[in-house]
């Protein structure tokens, strides 16, 4: 069983200028779109990240940091390839990950400074890329949790609701400034946000630029968790740690069956059926199966105000 993840084990270590790709093999990489893998010393292809990206490993959880603070965070570019190519190559051992930002702010959202001059081709182009960084997020093999404090706005909101489960701090707020700005949101935002706050709540945002405060956001659905400011990723440390010890295939499930049962209509019966089934016939899920009901399993305990 994966050991408890503490937040001082995180915080001691999330401000190390590294890339852990697996163990015992430690690379700075440079900011460069000159491809997205590097070799390492054995001649075996690796992930190649932008500095605007680090990567930490702590056990079965894995952290993926946006370090950009200077610019709240904001997803350039080649923030957005890092972040399809970390989600492609998880670290080996990964069970669940944390993405969090550095600063004040989880993310502003698109730099803009990369729209200037952009044609309408080129925007379809830089909108799939987005489409195809977020949609590994969504699909990947382990639950994916964020961490939200201060901005999360734009593209940062769209990152975000790509996320299994979102954390939110106090100070967070939620805004798609998309309308007065002249543009639209690109990275699958028009069809994840929709899913966790309704249709007609994002269309207020983007036409009016109407924000939400992170308790409003609890209610309406941007998040499950809120605590207090600084201490989101203890909170996230928490949950992955807890997320870890179920078993992998129960996680697949979770994460990867169910959102597409709820949207399958009667053939989602189905797949129910089938996921079910491939579940319970699970090696480790059957010994927790007999550990219960020999009494050495644990027992459900709710805890007042787990959400909160």
């Amino acid at each position: 069983m994966p050991r408890h993840v503490s937040f001082d084990d995180f915080d001691r270590q999330l401000t190390r200028p590294t890339l852990q790709i697996e163990r015992g093999e430690i690379m700075n990489v440079d900011e460069s779109k000159s491809g997205l893998h590097a070799k390492s010393d054995d001649g075996s292809a690796r992930p190649r990240l932008p500095n605007s990206l680090v990567v930490d490993q702590r056990g079965p959880v894995t952290l993926l940091k946006l370090s950009r603070p200077a610019k709240r965070n904001a997803l350039d570019d080649a923030t957005i390839a890092g972040v399809e190519a970390f989600f492609t190559n998880l670290p080996e051992g990964t069970r669940a990950v944390i993405v969090h930002g550095e600063g004040k702010h989880f993310s502003a959202g698109a730099d803009l400074a990369s729209f200037v001059d952009r044609r309408a081709f080129d925007g379809v182009l830089h909108s799939r890329a987005w489409h195809r960084a977020f949609d590994r997020i969504e699909n990947a093999d382990v639950p994916v949790i964020a961490v939200l404090q201060g901005a999360v706005i734009g593209g940062g909101l769209e990152l975000a609701a790509a996320a299994h489960l979102r954390v939110a701090e106090r100070s967070a707020y939620y805004a798609l400034p998309e309308g007065g700005r002249g543009i639209f949101v690109g990275g699958g935002g028009a069809v994840r946000i929709p899913r966790l706050i309704g249709t007609s709540r994002m269309v207020d945002m983007m036409l009016t630029g109407r924000t939400y405060s992170a308790e409003e956001g609890l209610a309406f659905g941007f998040s499950q968790y809120l605590v207090d400011d600084g201490q989101g990723l203890a909170k996230a440390a928490e949950l992955a740690d807890r997320i870890a010890t179920n078993t992998m295939l129960s996680n697949f499930a979770m994460v990867q069956a169910l959102p597409r049962i709820a949207r399958g209509g009667s053939d989602g019966f189905l797949m129910e059926s089938l996921m079910a089934s491939m579940a319970i016939g699970d090696d480790e899920a059957q010994a927790r199966i007999n550990a219960f009901l020999e009494k050495r399993g644990p027992k459900i305990a709710h805890l007042a105000g787990e959400g909160a």
